[in-house]
Parts: structure tokens; C-alpha cells; sequence
């Protein structure tokens, strides 16, 4: 599998798999698919393996996991707060 997905969209990608799934057999699906993140991209099948869990129970178990791995350049430029003016 060799796509990219935006960070955006990837909680519907993660629906794809049936659940429950194991760490090691998600990493392996989605190695070669790249997120595209805000400033970057990382292979998806690396940012599964770095994850804790090893299993996961549902999509949104998996994307929650997932959103705790991503590095700080994912979401935007470090240090910015949409809050202050």
C-alpha cells in the first residue's frame, strides 16, 4: 500500500481494518502509506509500531493511540496558540 493520507483524514482511514487488531498486523498494513502532516510526513506503519498498546479494541482505540505518537510538527508550528490574541 503506497498512498498518503492528510492528518485530517486519517480517524476515517483507520476504519478500514476490522477490529480487534493487533499493533504488529496494523504497522505491517500500513507501512508504505505516508501521513502528510503540517510540517512533514512520516510513514503511518512507523508511527503505529511507536505506540505502546498492542492491541486495539476499535478505530477511535487506535486513532486515540495514534494521536499521542504524533510529534509536535504534526499539528502546526510549535509555541502558537489559536487562544491568544
Amino acid at each position: 500500500m503506497t498512498e498518503e493520507i492528510k492528518l485530517s483524514r486519517l480517524e476515517t482511514e483507520l476504519e478500514t481494518p476490522s477490529y480487534p487488531a493487533d499493533r504488529e498486523d496494523l504497522s505491517r498494513t500500513y507501512a508504505g502509506t505516508t501521513v502528510l502532516y503540517a510540517d512533514g510526513e512520516e510513514d503511518l506503519g512507523e508511527l503505529i509500531d511507536r505506540v505502546p498498546q498492542s492491541t486495539f479494541e476499535d478505530p477511535e482505540d487506535l486513532f486515540l493511540a495514534v494521536q499521542n505518537a504524533l510529534p509536535i510538527e504534526a499539528v502546526g508550528e510549535p509555541g502558537q496558540s489559536d487562544g491568544d490574541a
